[in-house]
C-alpha cells in the first residue's frame, strides 16, 4: 500500500518535471535569472528522515510477535502467528510555503513554513487470526529563514548564466512538531533560538512570464527534544529524555511566482556592470599601433640629400626614369644640380641667337 503511494508521489513528481521541460525548451522561456524583486513559492518534496529511533517501535513488534508465537498450543495455531516489519527507510512527502525577497541581483531571502508527515504501520496477527495493527507517525511543523545566493557564470563552465544557487536555512519548530503512536503522543519542546540548519544546491530549470522553477538537493538537520520519554510511548523504550531528528536528506521542487519584478533601469544597470566586467577582463588594444603619417621637414639635410615634398611638382629626374612617358610639362626644380644644368646651357643659348637673325 505504501509502496504504491511512493510510487504515484515518483511518477507525479516525473510528470512535473517533463512539464517544466517542456516549458524550458520554449525559445521565449529559456532561464535567464530569475527577475523578480519579490514573490510567492510552494515546495513539494521528497524527504528521507534521519530518524534513528525507528528501532524502538521495531524491537515492540518483534517483542509482541515473539508472546503471540508463545501462546500458540499447537503447530496450527503457530501458523496463524504473523508479522510486518517496519520499514527501514522513514521517507515522506513534505510540503513547504513562503515569501521570497531579491535584495540585489542573485541575493535573495526567504521566509516559509512547512508540513512534515510520515506514518508507519504494520499489522500482527495473533494464534487466533485476529489482525493486530500498530503504528506511529512523524510529523513536524518546522518554520525557516533562507539566503540564497546564484553562483556566477564565470564559475560554473556548465552554463553562462545565473541558474545554480546556494541556500542555506536556519529552522524552528512550531507546536504540532510530535510523534503519535498506538501506545502514546510524544510532543516537541519548541525552542526559540531554532532547532536546526539546512542547506541545498539549486539549479533554475525553467523562467516563464513571472513563474521560476528550481530544482533543490540538500541536507538538513532539525533535532527536537521533549520533556517525555519514548517509554511513554513505545513499549519497552527508553526512560531519558526523548530527542529526535526530522531532517534528513531531501530532494525539492521549488514553484515561484513573482508577485513584483525588479526595475527595469536597475535591470539594465546590472547587465551593463557585468559587460564592464568582462571588458576589464580583455587585453587592451592597442588603438596607436598603426598611425596616420604626418608630414614633417628635414631638418640638417645637405643641398644634396634634400629631397622635395611629396606633394610638388615633379622634379628634374622625373623624365629620366625607366617606364615613364613623356609629357608636355617642363619639369621646374629648385635643386642645385638643375640650376647647374640651366647656368651651362645659358651660354649656349647667348650664341645661337646671333646665328638666328
Amino acid at each position: 500500500m505504501r509502496q504504491a503511494g511512493f510510487k504515484s508521489i515518483l511518477v507525479l513528481f516525473a510528470t512535473l518535471l517533463l512539464a517544466t521541460g517542456a516549458i524550458a525548451d520554449d525559445e521565449e522561456s529559456k532561464p535567464t535569472r530569475d527577475l523578480s524583486r519579490l514573490s510567492i513559492f510552494a515546495q513539494p518534496s521528497i524527504s528521507f528522515l534521519s530518524f534513528d529511533q525507528r528501532k524502538y517501535f521495531q524491537n515492540a513488534i518483534d517483542t509482541i510477535y515473539t508472546e503471540f508465537k508463545s501462546q500458540a498450543v499447537d503447530a496450527e495455531e503457530s501458523l496463524y502467528v504473523a508479522k510486518q516489519n517496519f520499514q527501514k527507510v522513514n521517507f515522506c512527502f513534505p510540503v513547504t510555503a513562503g515569501l521570497q525577497y531579491q535584495v540585489m541581483d542573485g541575493h535573495f531571502l526567504s521566509a516559509g513554513v512547512g508540513f512534515i508527515y510520515d506514518n508507519e504501520s504494520v499489522v500482527l496477527s495473533d494464534r487466533k487470526n485476529k489482525a493486530h495493527n500498530y503504528s506511529y507517525t512523524i510529523q513536524g511543523v518546522p518554520a525557516f529563514l533562507e539566503y540564497r545566493i546564484a553562483i556566477p557564470g564565470n564559475l560554473i563552465t556548465l552554463s553562462n548564466g545565473g541558474l545554480f544557487s546556494v541556500a542555506v536555512r536556519w529552522y524552528w519548530t512550531l507546536p504540532g512538531t510530535e510523534i503519535y503512536t498506538t501506545w502514546g503522543k510524544l510532543e516537541a519542546d519548541n525552542k526559540p533560538w531554532g532547532a536546526g540548519f539546512g542547506v541545498s544546491l539549486g539549479y533554475l530549470i525553467a523562467s516563464w512570464n513571472g513563474l521560476n522553477v528550481f530544482g533543490d538537493i540538500g541536507f538538513s538537520t532539525i533535532k527536537v527534544e521533549s520533556k517525555e520519554s519514548f517509554a511513554d510511548i513505545v513499549p519497552d523504550g527508553p526512560t531519558e529524555k526523548a530527542k529526535w531528528d526530522i531532517g534528513g536528506l531531501q530532494l525539492q521542487i521549488r514553484m515561484s511566482f513573482g508577485l513584483i519584478k525588479m526595475p527595469v533601469a536597475k535591470l539594465e544597470d546590472v547587465v551593463k556592470s557585468k559587460d564592464a566586467k568582462k571588458v576589464e577582463g580583455t587585453a587592451p588594444t592597442d588603438t596607436t599601433a598603426a598611425p596616420k603619417p604626418v608630414e614633417k621637414p628635414v631638418e640638417n639635410v645637405s643641398p644634396d640629400e634634400k629631397v622635395a615634398p611629396a606633394s610638388d611638382a615633379p622634379t628634374s629626374d622625373a623624365p629620366a626614369a625607366k617606364g615613364n612617358a613623356p609629357t608636355n610639362e617642363v619639369p621646374v626644380s629648385d635643386t642645385p644640380a638643375a640650376e647647374a644644368a640651366d647656368n651651362k646651357t645659358a651660354p649656349a643659348a647667348k650664341e645661337a641667337q646671333p646665328k638666328a637673325e
